[in-house]
């Protein structure tokens, strides 16, 4: 499965749910996450996207550890089965 599929399951399932999975580029900012995913209430993370059993880059891992030191949730997903548990969390947040 490629990181592009689980990608468009990713933004379909936050569709259902009411929210929006922005796809975040930030110039001049290495690593950052593949996608923002905002929910009605203020309920945010950022989310990383990868190939099964692939891991972040270390730039990235960087990125992911300033962005959980300044209380913003990160989460890394790599097959279609974690989208709902990562949701489910960030909705309850």
């Amino acid at each position: 499965m490629r990181e592009s599929a689980i990608e468009r399951k990713l933004v379909t399932e936050v569709k259902k749910r009411g929210g929006l999975a922005v796809k975040f580029v930030s110039p001049g900012l290495d690593g950052v996450p593949d996608r923002l995913v905002l929910f009605p209430g203020g309920k945010m993370a950022f989310v990383e996207l990868k190939a099964p059993g692939k891991n972040m880059r270390p730039i990235q891992e960087k990125r992911a550890r300033q962005l959980t030191a300044l209380g913003f949730r990160v989460y890394c997903v790599d097959n279609k089965e974690m989208i709902g548990g990562v949701l489910d969390e960030i909705q309850a947040a």
